[in-house]
This record gives C-alpha cells, sequence and structure tokens, in this order.
C-alpha cells in the first residue's frame, strides 16, 4: 500500500507566494518521476512541473520562471514553491510519482495521484 499525502495548499493574495508538500509512503523501493498537476472544474488535469530522481525538471510554460520544483529522495518528498500567484493559477494541485513497489514478493511499478490540495489565488 502506497500513500501520497500533500500539503501547503490555501488561499492567497495575487503575488504572494506558497509551498506545497507531497510525501509518498508505505511499500517504496524507488521512485522515479515525482510531479505535480493541477485541475479546475470542465477541464482536463495538467502539467504543471516534473522532476526525475536524478533532478531534471520540466515545467509548463505558464509556471516557468515563477513555480520551481524540488525533492528530497531520503524524505519521498517533492515540493513545489509557486512564487508570483496569479487568480488564473487558482486550481486543486494533485501530486503525482511512478515508484516500484513490493507486491508480496513481485515488485510493481505503479503510478499513484495524490488526493489534491486547494489552491486559490484572489486578485
Amino acid at each position: 500500500q502506497v500513500q501520497l499525502v500533500e500539503s501547503g495548499g490555501g488561499l492567497v493574495q495575487a503575488g504572494g507566494s506558497l509551498r506545497l508538500s507531497c510525501a509518498a509512503s508505505g511499500s517504496i523501493l524507488s521512485i522515479n518521476t515525482m510531479g505535480w498537476y493541477r485541475q479546475v472544474p470542465g477541464k482536463q488535469r495538467e502539467l504543471v512541473a516534473v522532476i526525475t530522481s536524478g533532478g531534471r525538471t520540466n515545467y509548463a510554460d505558464s509556471v516557468k520562471g515563477r513555480f520551481t520544483i524540488s525533492r528530497a529522495n531520503a524524505k519521498n518528498t517533492v515540493y513545489l514553491q509557486m512564487n508570483s500567484l496569479r487568480p488564473e493559477d487558482t486550481a486543486v494541485y494533485y501530486c503525482n510519482a511512478g515508484l516500484l513497489t513490493r507486491d508480496g514478493s513481485n515488485a510493481r511499478y505503479l503510478n499513484y495521484w495524490g488526493q489534491g490540495t486547494q489552491v486559490t489565488v484572489s486578485s
């Protein structure tokens, strides 16, 4: 059993900052890519930022220069520092991890999602 638990969402004024955290726990052998996605009602979930186990990052064009993704491998945790927030950043933010998990005597590579955390940016 693997869980991803997010924290750090909330309400902030435009121009402000928030830091999201996501900790993975359970029967984890290794974690490959971790990332953040977001979704607003009526729209598809979209990529915000991802980071590999080696630290390579990729960002959506809309957040480049404002958001920074990082991870603490020893803690199985990924962070998203969000600066210069805009009202259009308002969404539910979801953590994602591709990881190798123990399944009895076997190992399986699975993709997991967190429960989501609301970020609301007021104008």
